[in-house]
């Protein structure tokens, strides 16, 4: 059993609390840090945490093996690497941080203090992505052609002029809220990516972040991708991935809950049909869990996850350039200090393990 702690109690971090308290044998919080303990005091209470009004003395507690971050993006990087430093295992919220230096700069300090470092991207767990992944690994979905996905909803609206979400230093547009989930489920499935052409605007409010944000990826691999991220429209998210041999869909209002998947594959007998698709269904899944307690397995292991070269700091730098994209209204190659070699420029089947633990099977809707 791992005794974690979390630094920023708001709606997700009791939403990461509520996961895992007395459901998990592998991880539990015992501890946790925000600004003014009084307002979560009575909720502290009833899930058994006591609080500190300083993440240093959190720190200084030898009771706590973990850290959680629940806190705003921008001191992501700096509170990693003051865990590691005090001995303490750690688990960020996305997005990870805000610059490839300081992302590299965390890598470097866990790996240095013997400390475990994730980065919760949850849709890595949900049974759905799994299986498209199994799906383009095995051939059924063929070569992989190309991605996209949108991830919108109103949530420009949701927060005052002086809330640190509007800040645009957290930029661009719906990127580190929403659009960072559709990155890194298209880095699970194609790879990295090597080029982003990106244009993001503010069309509603005077004040505050970008709300309409979009750009074109094209995949080291080979395969294209598209994302658009608009935050001052109704709820809705999708992606589907397109390969030679057909496409599967994901997508809904809601995200959290366990995803259903569409799928549609050509007929070799007849490459007229017009296939409908079928519809996969999926045991229920906890993300939230899934995540914290692959964590809390990888931290008993002393097993490293976010490690140099991997997707987690790749995908600050593809939000740094979407970014610079986005300002100098040009593309921007993410490799140009590291040339493509011949095996590169092919389009292939992504390489890298998921070490998420069992993979639930899809089951066929009735």
């Amino acid at each position: 059993m791992i005794n974690a702690a979390i630094i920023g109690l708001g709606r997700w971090g009791q939403n990461l609390v509520n996961s895992v308290q007395g459901k998990s044998s592998l991880i539990r919080f015992v501890a946790g840090a925000v600004r003014t303990p009084e307002r979560v005091q009575e909720y502290a209470n009833s899930r058994g945490i006591r609080l500190y009004d300083d993440y240093r003395k959190l720190l200084a507690d030898p009771g706590i093996d973990a850290v959680v971050l629940a806190t705003p993006h921008n001191i992501h990087a700096e509170l990693i690497v003051a865990a590691a430093k005090a001995g303490k295992h750690v688990f960020t919220e996305k997005p990870f941080t805000m610059t490839t230096g300081s992302a590299k700069e965390a890598v470097r300090t866990c790996a240095k203090k013997g400390v475990t470092l994730a980065v919760g991207y949850n849709w890595r767990f949900q049974p759905a992505l799994q299986e498209i992944r199994r799906m383009l690994d095995d051939g059924r979905l063929g070569r992989l052609l190309h991605i996209e996905g949108n991830f919108c909803g109103p949530s420009v609206y949701w927060y005052p002029k002086d809330h640190w979400r509007q800040h645009k230093d957290e930029g661009p547009g719906g990127m580190t809220g929403r659009g960072v989930h559709v990155v890194d489920a298209m880095l699970y499935l194609a790879g990295h990516i090597d080029t982003v052409y990106s244009q993001s605007f503010r069309r509603t409010l005077d004040y505050g972040i970008d709300d309409t944000t979009s750009m074109l990826f094209r995949f080291r691999g080979g395969a294209s991708g598209y994302l658009g991220t608009f935050i001052a429209t109704a709820e809705t998210w999708r992606m589907q991935v397109f390969g030679s041999k057909g496409w599967v869909e994901v997508g809904d209002i809601e995200h959290l809950g366990t995803w259903q998947m569409k799928v549609c594959l050509l007929n070799p007998d007849d490459l007229r049909e017009r296939k409908r698709p079928e519809v996969l269904t999926f045991p229920d899944t906890s993300t939230e869990r899934a995540e914290l307690e692959h964590f809390a397995r990888a931290v008993a292991g002393r097993k490293p996850l976010a490690v140099a070269g991997g997707d987690e700091i790749h995908g600050v730098t593809v939000l740094e350039s979407i970014l610079e994209s986005a300002r100098s209204g040009k593309p921007v190659k993410i490799g140009a200090r590291r040339p493509a070699t011949k095996a590169a420029a092919k389009t292939r089947k992504p390489a890298r393990k998921a070490a998420t633990g069992k993979r639930a099977p899809a089951r066929k809707k009735k």
